[in-house]
């Protein structure tokens, strides 16, 4: 057997013709600060596992339409060659769609605004968008193999595609594109275990993998089932779950993941732990799920925070899940010797006064140009990502306004005041505006597109029309608000806070550099920045209440932040404190 091979055999997976059992744990470049990247690749390799898996992200690789970025945070070669380094296998799966309770599942939004744009299928303008994406990244993978004298072992094709589609012509061109462009290393697909899923997510060309919660030797069984003989390979095998703004914190206890972890090892079956490490949605960068009832099937935001319950903690901490693991494995494997993790320090840097201020409104033509438009369109179509817009009518006469196609969160005023707040989730979004010859202004919040599930094509931000009594309301003024630079805000010392949306701003001092958690304001809603970095959302219907902030965002001497809150401060401080929190917990019950 050849040096630097890969080879599937049966129900073996051999590497350089040993057969091997794959331990894997998914971390996510695009989730942890670069100066991190190596900390969280020792602590997995620590814990016992062989091999990192990672997603690459598309909407972030490709912002707008050919224009590629794969640097600093998003050099996921530098990541793959880290682990290289440390002596770690690498799996890739490289999209398009990633799911990972992400915006869009990592599909770029600009995809939504295209003409006859399906996604996910043998759809034109989908394929010659995604093709050009493929071609990019699988060059800069291509030396990146196993066989080429790199870490990786094998790569995905597409992800859990049986949960969404059934079109396999679209399956085999995705695969021959990978094989057109050099990559030679096994290739695969996960979806969850049964038929349904199988049949209509993989190719017989193709290895199959399982994804699931709980009793990974059943999980196999369906495996066996659709097909017989393929390695054993759970591609995500949950140890925890994705949070929800609004919904109490789950836990998903160490004990069960250390019997989960028991019976891979006994039965010699490949995991890959979904998640290892979840990092943190920085940005506007979390998903959600839902939205198709807002009844049956509301519409449910992804927190900032990616912590997911994870063996290795938000801030890189190990848990008792992580030592469960540890110990487990160190009982099946006589090679392996368990090292204990290195600790990332945490400071508290105490209360941080917000001493300057300044309205939205006295804001919007130094961050934002009004355009004219004879009717609202979402963002996407003023070329707009993240973030909020602004819809501002005159209205000559009062009536009731109705908001159509609201995604996802309004606050509607009149003449600067506000006079109502509607949500996605609301069976209603009308309401009274008693006052002729008026401005009323709408700005809407981007919450977050669906991640997963056929209705991803319909997530465009803002609102598609305003009417007052029935009748649709022309001539617009529309202000982009992505809020990505801050710099020219002109700032005010801060008297008396008002009610509506706001921006303040406050330093604190930092000697020694270390990881802190910022607890969120008193107010309602709204972005933390910390030195101009876009930390996240914030919601005080929790139940995330604090937001991580790695050392390397942080600089010796004096450090800025700045909140926007959306419906005015009751407190003009904020506070750094050195532990994370998300309030109490409830137990994930599992047969």
């Amino acid at each position: 057997m050849p040096q630097n091979s890969i080879l599937i055999s049966g129900r073996d997976i051999l590497v350089n013709g040993k057969k091997t059992q794959i331990r894997s744990g998914a971390m996510h470049y695009f989730r942890i600060h670069p100066d991190y990247w190596r900390d969280r690749i020792v602590k997995l390799r620590q814990c016992g596992l062989n091999t990192l898996e990672t997603y690459l992200c598309w909407n972030l690789h490709e912002p707008c339409e050919g224009c590629f970025d794969f640097t600093g945070w998003l050099d996921f070669v530098k990541y793959v060659r880290i682990a290289q380094e440390e002596g770690l296998m690498v799996i890739l799966r490289p999209g398009g769609y990633i799911c990972s309770e992400w915006d869009l599942g990592a599909l770029p939004s600009w995809l939504l605004t295209k003409p006859g744009m399906h996604l996910r299928c043998m759809n034109e303008p989908f394929l010659k968008a995604q093709d050009a994406y493929y071609r990019r990244v699988l060059e800069l993978i291509q030396p990146l193999q196993f066989t080429q004298g790199g870490p990786v072992i094998m790569m995905q094709i597409e992800n859990e595609y049986g949960s969404y589609g059934n079109d396999h012509e679209y399956i085999a061109h995705c695969k021959g594109l990978f094989r057109d462009c050099g990559i030679e290393i096994p290739l695969f697909t996960s979806d969850g275990a049964g038929n349904h899923w199988l049949s209509a997510g993989t190719d017989p060309e193709l290895l199959p993998t399982v994804n699931g919660r709980n009793h990974p030797a059943e999980m196999i069984r369906e495996l066996d089932a659709f097909r017989s003989p393929t390695p054993p390979v759970i591609m995500e095998l949950w140890n925890g779950t994705g949070l929800h703004w609004g919904v109490m914190r789950p836990e998903h206890k160490a004990e069960d993941v250390r019997r989960d972890i028991a019976e891979a090892m006994e039965h010699n079956i490949n995991f890959n732990l979904y998640m290892f490490h979840g990092g943190t949605n920085f940005g506007y960068m979390g998903g959600a799920n839902g939205g198709a009832n807002p009844l049956e099937n509301p519409y449910k935001p992804m927190l900032t925070s990616y912590d997911v319950d994870a063996p290795l903690n938000e801030s890189g901490e190990p848990t008792g899940k992580y030592f469960a693991i540890q110990s487990e494995i160190a009982k099946h494997d006589p090679g392996f010797r368990p090292e204990t993790p290195r600790a990332v320090m945490k400071k508290a840097y105490g209360k941080i006064r917000l001493t300057e201020f300044v309205t939205l409104e006295d804001s919007l033509n130094l961050i934002s140009k009004a355009r004219k438009a004879v009717h609202a369109e979402p963002m996407e179509y003023y070329g707009q990502n993240y973030g909020f817009i602004l819809y501002r009518y005159h209205l000559e006469i009062p009536g009731n306004v109705r908001l159509h196609g609201l995604k996802d969160r309004a606050l509607a005023m009149v003449n600067g005041e506000t006079v109502a707040v509607l949500y996605r989730n609301d069976r209603n979004h009308s309401f009274p505006v008693p006052f002729p010859r008026c401005r009323l202004d709408i700005l809407v919040e981007n919450m977050g597109r669906i991640n997963f599930g056929y209705r991803m094509d319909e997530e465009f931000k803002g609102i598609r029309r305003l009417t007052l009594d029935g009748q649709e309301q022309f001539h617009c003024e529309v202000c982009n608000l992505p809020m990505d630079n801050l710099e020219k805000l002109r700032f005010q010392p801060l008297a008396t806070t008002k009610n509506v949306p706001s921006f303040y701003r406050g330093t604190f001092e930092a000697e020694e550099l270390c990881d802190t958690f910022l607890r969120i304001p008193a107010g309602n809603k709204g972005i933390l920045w910390i030195n101009g970095f876009n930390l996240g959302r914030y919601w005080n219907i929790g139940p995330q209440k604090t937001l991580y902030v790695p050392a390397p965002l942080l600089k010796k001497g004096a450090n800025e932040v700045i909140v926007f809150e959306l419906h005015g401060l009751s407190e003009n401080s904020l506070e750094s404190v050195d532990t994370e929190d998300f309030g109490p917990r409830i137990p994930m019950m599992l047969p």
